[in-house]
Order: C-alpha cells, then structure tokens, then sequence
C-alpha cells in the first residue's frame, strides 16, 4: 500500500492530470469508508481522518467567514512575520508571478493576512474565498496547505484531490510553517498556491527554504534586541550585590550577575513587576527595563515545592503545563516535543528509560541523546516535577491530564508512534515492558 501511494506521488511530478484522477478515486474510497486502490499520504490520510470525524462538509466545507479591515490590520500590525514580508517578497514573488502562482501569509490561527501574485490566479482565489481575512482553519475548510501545515508544523504540500472539500481540487498548494526563533511560537503559515497544471514538484522545497530565511531574519532582529538589552542592564547589574539578571519578554539572558548564564527562563503568563516564584530559580523579584526585565533571586524559599501539575493537550496548536504548590502557581506553553514528552510520562507513572522514551517518539530506541538532552531542558524548567533512573514524575506530584473530546484531535502534529497509537488504539501508548 505505502510503495502506490510513493508512485501516485512521483506521477503527479510528471502527469498532473492522471494523478489528480487517481486521487479523486481514493478520496472517493475514504469518504465511502472502502478500501482505496492506493494509500493517501500518511498526513494527508491523517486529516481526512480528522475531517470524516469533525464533519466538514466534503463537497462545500464551511462559508468562509472574513475578518473586518480594522481586525485584519491589527492582526497584521501585531504579527511579526509583518517585520519579514521584504524577504518573502523577495524570495517568492519574482517567480510565483511568473509561474501563475499566489503567496498568501497567514497567522497561527489560519487568518490569511497578506495576498500577492498574479492577478489572473487572485481572481479564481476570490471564488474560493481565499482572500485576505478569510479563516482557512482545517477545521472549517477541510484539508488545505494554510490549515493542515498549521496542524503537522511542517512543510506539507497539498495535490489536487488531497484537499479533503471537492471545490478545491483544481489547485496545488505548498505551505511552510513559520516559527519565532525566540520561544519556539508558530507564527503562521507561508502557501504558494496556483492552478493544477502549473504543479512543480520543487515548490515545496523552494517554499519550505523561504521559510527557514525568514526564520535566520527573525532570529537576526532577535540577538540585536539582546544587544540593546545588555547595553541598558550592564550598568544597573555592576550596581546589585547577589544573584540577578537582565532578560528579554521571552525570557532570553541578556546580562546576569553573581550566576552563570541560565539557558534561556521559561516566563509565566502573567509575568510582571512583584514577586514572582519560578520553578527555575524559586523566589524572585522583578523590576522593568527598557527591552525587558530585571530579576532578582531571592533566597528565602527553594524552587522545588511543587504538589500539582496540570497537562493541558486539548486544544489542536497550543499546550500548557501549569505547576502550583504552597508558592504559588506558573504555566507555560510547550513546544510541540516537550507536549509529546509529557503525555507520556503522565501515561505511565512508573517511569521510562531513555531508549523507551525514543522508541515512543522516534521509534528508535538508539535515539537516546536527544530524549536526554530534551529532558534534561524540561527538567531545569519543572524543576522539583520530574525525576530520572527512570524519567517520570516525582512521586509526591498530582499529575492531572487534560485530553481533547476526540481522540483523533490528540496533538495532531505529532508522528511519535506512542502518540499514533494513542489516537488510534485502544491502548493509550506502548507501555514499558509491553512488547
């Protein structure tokens, strides 16, 4: 099944039209509940499952509601893939006119908030409502290179009959995710899209490039913040007597005095002057600098008593872990490896050795440097939550864990076999000792 669906994908690069044919052959078997004469691509299989269960409407999907002029501008003025548009535009547009094609820019909630290229093709975007302020969740218009790349945050192409509404199935689309080098946050989406015929089997590779250069921009802008922060704390730090530190909104170091320089502080939500517990540091202090923060490490109480913790995985793109103990209470959001961590240790509470841990993300048990070196992260942030010899949670934490309605919705993202199983099986994942 799995070598059809690799040669449906090679004839598409070199007959579009027999291959859209095809296509529509095995999205009619799926939608019928049939055996399908090849297998849909594992992401594109994944999301007609999410449709099928979410009940978009196949033929039609859902009236595409758009934002106001004055919403589309505030989203556009707060976003900040509004500050890299010069190196989209410099990258795809001299050849998506050329080729017949459109750029769209859409926020991490699918809002589409800029639209450029031929005008032809804007035209026939109209009729679709692919246009400027439209909602092009997954969720609302099925399968789509804006919506399903949202979902499997990476860079996803969408043939034809893969999209999951029959309206769409005269167009190609290529979208690359577009993440903040600062937290790790999905910004949005970047889509090249165009009519069938003009489908070239390098766009997605070429889109997907773009992306990674808008993301080395973001990163430039970033350290030159930095810049300006250690600039302005350097002289109020050599002022302080104990432990203290300068760091960005987002919690990057810019200057520290009587420590060494911490990775990167995960921040609250409601990170502000006061007092404020980290799990990292335990009691703090903070004060406002132009740029960002000023913290100091109070002594007082240790960082570790911590009695809760609440895995919240219900929502399709943001997840949080939320500690609270007799200092008070802290939440972040997770990045999408650390979420698939979590559950797991939250799964199983007697613990997991590293190669277990990889066989259930990677599904290599070799794997085991890289389950390391992402725990060893969590755990200087969940300090006092998470133990190792084996990983799990430390025995006095309530651990509680909040699921979406339906199972298919679980981190939808993820490709980690326990994940899979998870949102498939029965059996929530494969348990240490159960093979």
């Amino acid at each position: 099944m799995t070598n059809t669906s690799l040669d449906l994908t090679r004839l598409a690069a070199v007959d579009a039209r027999r291959a859209a044919q095809l296509l529509k052959g095995v999205r009619a078997a799926a939608l019928a509940g049939k055996q399908p004469p090849a297998a849909p691509r594992p992401e594109i299989g994944e999301s007609w499952r999410r449709m099928l269960s979410s009940g978009v409407d196949p033929d039609r999907g859902a009236r595409v509601h758009l934002l106001t002029v004055e919403e589309t501008e505030r989203r556009r003025q707060s976003s900040p893939l509004r500050d890299i548009l010069p190196v989209l535009r410099e990258g795809l547009l001299p050849a998506v006119d050329e080729t017949l094609h459109i750029m769209v820019v859409s926020d991490a909630e699918g809002r589409l908030l800029w639209r450029e290229g031929h005008a032809s093709i804007l035209r026939k975007a109209d009729r679709l409502g692919f246009e400027v302020g439209a909602d092009w969740d997954e969720d609302l218009v099925g399968t789509n290179g804006v919506g399903t790349t949202l979902v499997a945050r990476r860079p996803l192409q969408v043939f034809s009959a893969e999209h999951f509404v029959s309206t769409h199935h005269d167009w190609t689309c290529a979208g690359a995710p577009v993440h903040d080098p600062r937290d790790g946050r999905l910004l949005g989406v970047i889509d090249v899209s165009g009519p069938l015929a003009t489908m070239h089997p390098a766009t997605l590779t070429w889109v997907a490039s773009v992306a990674r250069l808008a993301e080395s921009e973001l990163r430039n802008r970033h350290l030159m913040s930095l810049e300006r922060l250690r600039t302005v704390a350097a002289p109020v730090l050599c002022r302080l007597s104990g432990r203290a530190l300068a760091v960005d909104p987002h919690g990057w170091p810019a200057a520290v005095t009587g420590m060494l320089p911490p990775d990167r502080l995960p921040l609250p939500k409601s990170f502000g002057p006061g007092r404020v517990w980290l799990p990292a540091l335990g009691d703090c202090t903070v004060e406002p600098l132009p740029g960002g923060w000023l913290v100091r490490i109070e002594d007082a109480r240790p960082a570790g008593a911590v009695s809760r913790l609440v895995l919240d995985v219900s929502r399709p793109r943001r997840w949080s872990a939320t500690v609270s103990g007799a200092a008070g209470s802290w939440s972040q959001e997770l990045s999408p490896r650390h979420a698939e961590l979590l559950f797991l240790l939250a799964m199983n509470r007697a613990g997991w050795s590293a190669a277990e841990l990889a066989e259930g993300i990677f599904g290599d048990p070799t794997r085991t440097v890289t389950v390391r070196a992402e725990l060893s992260r969590m755990r200087r942030t969940l300090a006092g939550v998470l133990a190792h010899r084996p990983y799990r949670f430390t025995e006095d934490v309530q651990v509680e864990v909040i699921q979406p309605d339906h199972p298919a919705n679980l981190l939808p993202h993820s490709t980690a076999p326990a994940v899979i199983r998870a949102r498939t099986a029965g059996r929530p994942v494969p348990w240490p000792g159960d093979r």
